[in-house]
Parts: C-alpha cells; sequence; structure tokens
C-alpha cells in the first residue's frame, strides 16, 4: 500500500474539523465529525473514518487538540508537585506583582493549580554565569523524592534557580526521582526554556508537569489505535509557536501545545494573505465554543516571546491571538440584572445548541441564527447534521417570555450581541495598541465566522471580508501548512555597544549544533534563523530583532520600536536574549485555481425570509449553494451562501465576487 494522501484534523468544542490532501491531483477534501469530549480518541478515529483514503495510504498526520488547554480550564489534570532551590520554595506562588489586582475590583485570581503543601526545596545553588555556589546535595534530594512518591504525585517540575545557565542539578534531580519515584512524569525547567526570569520558567515547567500525564495517554493511546489500523506515516502536532512538532516532543513538551487549538488558522491565514495579495488582514476564527482573533503583519503572522494562561506566564514562543467565549455553541442567558448576556458559557459538543436534537435545552447563537434565517433546515451542517427549527425556537423562548419579546427578536438581538462581542475582539487586537481596522482585511472562517463577519466589519469601517475555501475546516488547512519547528534561546543580558562578537557566535553554535542534531533524528534537514531580543536600557520589555550582523542590531531595533511602539529614543540600548529558531520544511498544499463560469451569469437556487426586524419580519435573501459558485461569478446582497462545512450571510449593500481560488470577497457596503 502506498502512503500518498495527507489529513489534518483539528479538535473543536463541538466539531472536529478534518482536510485530506490527496497529493496526485492537488485535491482538497473538508469535512466535519461530531467531537467527542468524553473519549477524545474516538472522535479522532472518526475523523479518519471520513476520509477517502484508508488509515494506511495517510503519509502524514497533522493534528491540533485542545486536550491540554480543557485540563488546565476545568482543573483535571495531574496532582503536580514543585521543587525548587533551598530558600526559594515560594517563587511560584508569589509570582510577580501584576497591576490588575491592584487597581481592578472586579479581578479575581484563578484558582491555583496547586497549594504550598505540593512544593519543596532542595539545597543546591547555581549562580547566574553557571557556576555553582552550593553543591547539589543528593541526600537532600533523596527525602524529597521519597516525599513525593509516598504522597502519590503524578508529575513533578523541577525549577532550579539559574538552570537557564547551568542545568546539572536538574538532570542530577531527575536521576533521583527516576530512582526512587519511577511513576512520576518530571518536567525539568531548562529544556522548555533557558531563559532568565525564575517565576516564568517555574510557571512553564508547572503547567507543562501539570498536563504532561493526561496529554502522554492521549498520544500513547491514539498512536496505538492508529498503529493497530495500519498507520506507518508521519504524526505531527500543531504547536503554540505557529509550527508543528513530531508527536515524540509533543508527549515530552505538552506546554507547547496549550495554545495551539486555533494556531492552524493563522498559520493558513498568513500562507493564504500571499496567495490573494491581502497582506494585511484580522483573522476571526469563530468555532463551536469560542472566537480567536488574530492579525497577518506584512505577510506574517504576530508572534510573541511567551504567552498566558489566566495570568500564568508560559515562557515559550506563541502566536498572537485574542480569545473570548463567542462561538455557535454560547448560551444565551439572563444576568442577575434580567439583561440578556450571550456565553461564555457553551453547550459545547455534548448536548450541544437545542437545535441539534441532542437533548440540548438551553438558547445559543446557532439556535438564534436558525431562528432568524441565516442557517436553514434543508442544508445539513457538515452534510450530515439537520437543525430542527422547533427545538431552537422552544429553547429561545425560555429566555424570550420573561423579557416580553417574540423569538425572532430575541435571537436578531443575541446575533447583535455576538456581533458586539467580536467586534471587542477586533479592537483589542487593532484600535488598543494602536493600529487602524480599515487598513486591514477580515479574513472569516470557522463554523460560525461568515454569519456575523460583515457586520463586524461594517462596525468598524473594514472594507473587506474574505471568506476563505473550506472555511468551517480552514484551521485543520492551515495545519498542513506548519513546517516542524524548534525554538532555542540563550540569556545574555549586555550593553549591545559591549557584546562580544565570539561569544555571541559561540552560543549560536551551539544552538545551531543542537538544532541540526534534534532536526535529523526526526527525519528533517534544519533551516536555521537568528534573533536577538533587544531593549532600551531600564525597559522591562523588548523587541525581537532579526540578527544578520551587529552592526545592524541597533537601526533594525529602531524600525521595529517605532512601528511597536510609535516611538523610538536616545536610552542606551541592550540585548537580553539570543534566540534561534530552527525549522524542518514539510511540502505545501496550493489551493486549486477554480474553473471561470464560460457563459451567462451565476443566478440564485432559491430565496429565504430572514427576520431582519419587526418591522422587517422576512426580508427575502437569495440562496446560494457555494459548491456551485465559478471565478469571477459576482452578485450583490443580500444573500445567504451555504456550503458544506458553513454558511456566509451579506445583506443589502454588499456585493460578492468569487476570486480564482474559490475565496469570496465582499465589498461591505454602507448601513
Amino acid at each position: 500500500m502506498t502512503n500518498t494522501s495527507r489529513l489534518a484534523i483539528d479538535v473543536g468544542g463541538t466539531f472536529t474539523d478534518v482536510v485530506e490532501l490527496l497529493p496526485a491531483t492537488g485535491e482538497l477534501r473538508f469535512d466535519k465529525v461530531a467531537t467527542t469530549p468524553a473519549s477524545p480518541t474516538t472522535g479522532v478515529l472518526d475523523a479518519f473514518g471520513v476520509a477517502s483514503a484508508d488509515v494506511g495510504e495517510i503519509a502524514m498526520f497533522t493534528h491540533g487538540t485542545t486536550l491540554g488547554l480543557n485540563a488546565l480550564l476545568t482543573r483535571t489534570g495531574a496532582r503536580t508537585a514543585v521543587v525548587g532551590t533551598r530558600g526559594f520554595r515560594d517563587v511560584y506562588l508569589l509570582g510577580r506583582t501584576d497591576r490588575r489586582t491592584n487597581y481592578d475590583i472586579t479581578y479575581r485570581k484563578p484558582e491555583a493549580l496547586l497549594e504550598r503543601y505540593d512544593t519543596f526545596e532542595v539545597t543546591e545553588r547555581s549562580l547566574f554565569d553557571g557556576s555553582v555556589h552550593t553543591p547539589f546535595d543528593v541526600e537532600d534530594a533523596r527525602r524529597v523524592a521519597r516525599v513525593i512518591a509516598e504522597r502519590g504525585y503524578e508529575s513533578v517540575a523541577v525549577a532550579f534557580l539559574h538552570a537557564y545557565a547551568n542545568p546539572e542539578h536538574e538532570l542530577r534531580m531527575r536521576e533521583v526521582l527516576a530512582e526512587l519515584a519511577p511513576g512520576v512524569a518530571v518536567t525539568l525547567s531548562h529544556e522548555l526554556s533557558r531563559e532568565y526570569r525564575e517565576y516564568e520558567r517555574t510557571s512553564t515547567a508547572v503547567l507543562d508537569a501539570y498536563v504532561k500525564p493526561i496529554v502522554r495517554q492521549y498520544l500513547h493511546d491514539l498512536e496505538g489505535e492508529l498503529t493497530g489500523r495500519g498507520f506507518t506515516g508521519r504524526f505531527l502536532m500543531t504547536r503554540s509557536g505557529g509550527g508543528a512538532m513530531t508527536v515524540g516532543t509533543a508527549r515530552e513538551q505538552p506546554v507547547s501545545l496549550i495554545l495551539s487549538g486555533p494556531a492552524g488558522g493563522v498559520i493558513g491565514a498568513a500562507a493564504f494573505a500571499g496567495l490573494i495579495g491581502e497582506p494585511n488582514l484580522i483573522t476571526i476564527d469563530m468555532g463551536g465554543t469560542s472566537l480567536d482573533a488574530s492579525l497577518i503583519l506584512d505577510g506574517e503572522p504576530v508572534l510573541y516571546q511567551g504567552a498566558e494562561f489566566e495570568g500564568l506566564p508560559i515562557n515559550t514562543p506563541s502566536l498572537y491571538i485574542h480569545t473570548i467565549g463567542a462561538g455557535g455553541g454560547s448560551i444565551a442567558h439572563l444576568d442577575e440584572a434580567g439583561a440578556l448576556q450571550v456565553g461564555p458559557q457553551s453547550a459545547g459538543a455534548a448536548p450541544g445548541p437545542a437545535s441539534y436534537g441532542r437533548g440540548g435545552t438551553q438558547p445559543t447563537f446557532t439556535d438564534a441564527a436558525l431562528a432568524i434565517g441565516y442557517l436553514g433546515t434543508d442544508a445539513p451542517l457538515g452534510g450530515k447534521l439537520v437543525l430542527d427549527r422547533v427545538l431552537a425556537e422552544k429553547a429561545l423562548s425560555s429566555v424570550a417570555e420573561p423579557l416580553g419579546m417574540s423569538v425572532p427578536a430575541l435571537a436578531r438581538g443575541i446575533v447583535r450581541i455576538s456581533s458586539t462581542k467580536i467586534m471587542g475582539a477586533v479592537r483589542a487586537i487593532t484600535v488598543e495598541v494602536g493600529r487602524d481596522p480599515k487598513d486591514f482585511a477580515l479574513l472569516s472562517f470557522g463554523g460560525g465566522g461568515g454569519l456575523v463577519a460583515v457586520d463586524v466589519a461594517a462596525e468598524l469601517g473594514i472594507p473587506t471580508v474574505v471568506v476563505p475555501p473550506g472555511q468551517g475546516a480552514f484551521s485543520a488547512f492551515g495545519m498542513l501548512m506548519a513546517d516542524v519547528q524548534h525554538d532555542f534561546a540563550r540569556t545574555l543580558v549586555a550593553p549591545l555597544g559591549e557584546l562580544d562578537a565570539e561569544q555571541v557566535e559561540a552560543a549560536y553554535a551551539g544552538m545551531e549544533a543542537e538544532a541540526r542534531e534534534l532536526l535529523a533524528s526526526e527525519g528533517f534537514e534544519a533551516t536555521l534563523s537568528r534573533s536577538l531580543d533587544v531593549r532600551y536600557a531600564g525597559q522591562e520589555h523588548s523587541v525581537t530583532v532579526t540578527f544578520t550582523s551587529l552592526s545592524e542590531v541597533e537601526s533594525e531595533f529602531a524600525r521595529l520600536h517605532e512601528r511597536q511602539y510609535g516611538h523610538t529614543m536616545t536610552d542606551p540600548v541592550e540585548v537580553t536574549t539570543l534566540r534561534l529558531r530552527a525549522t524542518g520544511s514539510v511540502d505545501k498544499p496550493t489551493l486549486p485555481l477554480l474553473p471561470s463560469r464560460t457563459s451567462g451569469s451565476v443566478a440564485a437556487e432559491s430565496s429565504r425570509p430572514v427576520f431582519v426586524s419587526e418591522e422587517q419580519p422576512a426580508v427575502p435573501y437569495a440562496l446560494y449553494t457555494r459548491e456551485n459558485l465559478l471565478a469571477g461569478d459576482e452578485f450583490d446582497g443580500p444573500a445567504v451562501i451555504a456550503e458544506h462545512t458553513a454558511t456566509t450571510v451579506i445583506h443589502a449593500g454588499d456585493r460578492l465576487r468569487v476570486g480564482p481560488h474559490g475565496e469570496l470577497v465582499i465589498t461591505v457596503g454602507e448601513r
């Protein structure tokens, strides 16, 4: 059997998206299956079942999952212990002073992942230059390891002071734990981050340890099932920083998966930006549970050297993605003041929106979209799920009656509230950081994005909305574009003018040798990219500058600082961190060109009544099937464009044109 097909599977809160690439023809197939929260492996195997190729014919499988993130959100991760340097037991629990805790009266500290009872200290200490101040006390380490074994911890995070400069003591602690607590999963801070800041490094290690047993077991089970069914291809996982990692690396560093769920969509958006000639994009990915907003600037996603989960730092590179609880399954409810709210609670995959007919009784955004006519009962979601209007209206009436509203009027209100929340997410990544939304096009995808995209764009003055092919599974498409990626860093705080070129070169040479060896072991040839973190002396935050030579760093830093913060200064410049990105390239899919219409023009297949307001309760919206549209087709709104994985809605004044790759390019009209 020949391995030919490539498969990407993105597990979301409600649906699991599937994209299959057939390299022989370049054909891309998009599909969906229901997510199975109680048994994550089952949903992924169901996704394999809708592929046209047999499991044994799949050459590469790229996977994105929110398993680790969900464990953190629900506090259902492993029972975790922290081992630190004697005298620094409370580094993790103390954290850092955060202005939110001082000035935001609504702030509530998230539930901790562990208690002080779970923190331990071992006699040892290294200094910032890597020299040993206090030797590693083996007997003290053995004492701690025995207690960890006796208490039944499942996972341990080891984070010694200045281990980024000298990891020897952390490595020895792992040996002791392997001897006396052999069943415990171990995370060493220096293997995740070779950067200074002990709290951030410890937090990263704790998050990794907290999800490691769960992720390991899931990947072990999934690999076993796939192998048993004949899978012999390459298995990759998407990572928070926008690339991919082998499943072996994912088992050892699951913290890199925590924020990887929406990364596929951003990767795909960056590739799509070049394809359609729109280098600056705002992306909104509206799934079943949440909405993710991000930016593409000059054809590249915005990357942060670090991220956060509920205020807990993750000291690994991450794409800049703003997430809110506004998905298709977001539940509409009345708050304590009797006002209508939508989300952040979600009906999820089980039971899902009421209209799914799976036992859900609470009204959701999806039920509202069905009630006003955006969605219909004639076009099954994913080709399988037929929505039930009666169940949707019954659920909506439970909220409409206390408000004295009709069901359609309430449904219109739910859609408007969701659109307003999404506008807030877009403003957070544009207006609030000094960028004008009018300078961007809006790329909308996910199962629900097309329902609200033109409303969001119109309110923010965004002139163009682009809806890519296979919008409902576009994040999975992006996963097919993800190269295998490893990031390395070494702390080196020094004034730029005093940097020793030989010391810098030696540091990079060490990282590059490690990178080449690692990627070679995974079957890839390494492409290396150097960068530096640079800041003005006395500043806290830095700018990452591509590094070619020391003579060019200061001018490039000034250019980027001006772009990012709107000003430059005459203060001295200093370097804080040397960075290296190592990439192993995978073959990228190309979207095929859509044929053009040879004669005539596109015509609507039928129409659907849409509730616009009490004064306009049944406005006819032309109904089109996207799969029947051809390149160059044009028509005006109002219209509903239904497709296999999603639906797009345009209104009066909007004009839609089908691009050469099947993308819907919508010129947003005046409201």
